[in-house]
């Protein structure tokens, strides 16, 4: 009889252990990366729980249902301890993570000042930074160089330095949205990539810069944002040259991660759907950057695409091939952080008859991205570490984690959250040498 569990690996091959300091270079250190910091420091201190986060919180079964095996992740896996975590990162204010985090109203400014002392010492980088490529902001503590090559050199300087002060690195990218761009020749291969920077090339957004310094230092890089930054066949290259693990993009956090839970249920259930219309009301830094048309575009390429994916309309023309998708967000200052996500979709069951659903998620954007960014920074750790993932570049296992996820060249994403967290827990299993699980379960019943 056919077992749920198959395809376990029992010699796995030897993954590093996380001794010593990790070091999480943070761009942008605005209000999810400042929550991020001040949470994990406030988990350290045993203010709070990390709630939300799959590496502090989450279990995983290993065998049969019936084994009653589910370790805590970070008593499986060699991830590193929280204590052991080290922030630093740049910005394009010189505000420090209190000044930060106090500005962006996420925290009680009772939590805050409890963690005062140890914000106050995080001091920002000054950061690489174009108005070009985000239009709403104007940087006031940003590096200067004779080109983009020059202004490499500068982020890798910053990363030898950190890198001295540390056991490991992983860079993270925090920072705004910016205007969106379609790859070009200068994407295509390291050699054109590093002749842009040379020549200033305009295709080479500044979050390019920072994944290509990081790269080149061999350190792994997510992208939180929507941006055309590590999904290039130049960066790709890079990433399996030096064996540096990369994944984005976009933190899936509000309406996204409702979609991919609500539209894997109408599939499942074969219910079709007639229209989706999504608006959002968001007042911090992201709300005022994506009130730009320019980076709302990049924004709603990652948010459109989401549904298309998970209905396969191609497979069921009959449910999904006339689908009309709408994705709007409006900036709203007196909101703050506290965004709101309305949609309503119109569905259609039995003999055709229509039905509506109506989602109002009254969320905190950086709440729910802070462990979102966490988990990939010590996932990416845990594959730097790991033989079988270090050198293959794109980490697609991290899908669970992101908007519009990063895969093969050619191969279509998986959006079912359920699928992702499957895809996720098995590819631990399986550095583990645990054995798989498909959840067939017929052995029971023998």
């Amino acid at each position: 009889m056919p077992n749920e569990q198959q395809g376990g690996l029992k010699t796995a091959a030897k993954i590093e252990p996380a001794t010593g300091k990790l070091g999480i270079m943070v761009v942008g250190l605005g209000a999810v990366a400042t929550t991020m910091i001040a949470g994990v420091e406030a988990v350290r201190r045993g203010l709070a729980k990390p709630i939300g986060s799959l590496t502090q919180m989450g279990t995983i079964r290993l065998g049969k249902r019936t084994d009653n095996n589910s370790p805590l992740i970070k008593n499986f896996v060699p991830l590193a301890d929280l204590n052991d975590v080290v922030f630093t990162g740049w910005d394009i204010f010189d505000d420090n993570v209190y000044e930060s985090a106090a500005h962006a109203k996420v925290l009680e400014k009772e939590t805050i000042e409890q963690l005062k002392p140890y914000l106050e010492t995080i001091k920002p980088l000054p950061a690489v930074f174009d108005q070009y490529y985000v239009k709403r902001l104007h940087g006031t503590h940003v590096k200067k160089g004779k080109n983009k090559r020059d202004l490499a050199e500068q982020l890798r300087a910053d990363i030898q330095a950190f890198k001295k002060t540390v056991n490991r690195v992983v860079m993270i990218w925090c920072g705004s949205t910016e205007i969106f761009l379609e790859p070009t020749a200068v994407h295509q291969s390291i050699e054109a990539f590093e002749n842009g920077l040379e020549t200033d090339d305009v295709g080479i957004a500044p979050s390019q810069i920072y994944a290509y310094a990081a790269l080149t230092e061999g350190v792994p890089f997510a992208n939180g944002a929507p941006n055309l930054t590590v999904d290039i066949p130049a960066l790709i290259e890079l990433a399996k040259k030096n064996a540096a693990p990369i994944c984005g993009k976009d933190f899936k956090t509000g309406q996204t991660f409702m979609k991919t839970v609500l539209a894997p249920a109408f599939k499942a259930r074969l219910l079709g759907v007639s229209g989706w219309y999504s608006t959002n009301i968001l007042g911090n830094r992201d709300g005022e950057v994506l009130d730009d048309p320019e980076s709302f575009k990049t924004k709603e390429e990652s948010k459109l695409g989401s549904l298309e994916y998970i209905f396969q309309p191609e497979l069921y023309p009959d449910l999904y091939k006339d689908i009309y998708h709408k994705v709007r967000i409006n900036y709203y200052p007196p909101r703050g952080d506290n965004k709101e996500g309305w949609d309503n979709i119109d569905i259609f069951g039995w003999l055709g008859y229509p039905m509506q659903i109506k989602v109002d998620f009254l969320c905190r954007d950086s709440i729910l991205a802070a462990p979102i960014a966490l988990d990939l920074c010590l996932f990416l750790d845990l594959a730097k570490r790991t033989p079988s993932l270090r050198s293959i570049g794109i980490q697609e296992w991290l899908s669970f984690y992101l908007k519009s996820p990063q895969t093969a060249p050619g191969l279509y994403p998986e959006h079912d959250l359920f699928i992702q967290s499957m895809k996720l827990k098995n590819t631990l299993r399986h550095i583990m040498g645990e054995n798989l699980i498909t959840h067939l379960g017929l052995e029971y019943y023998d």
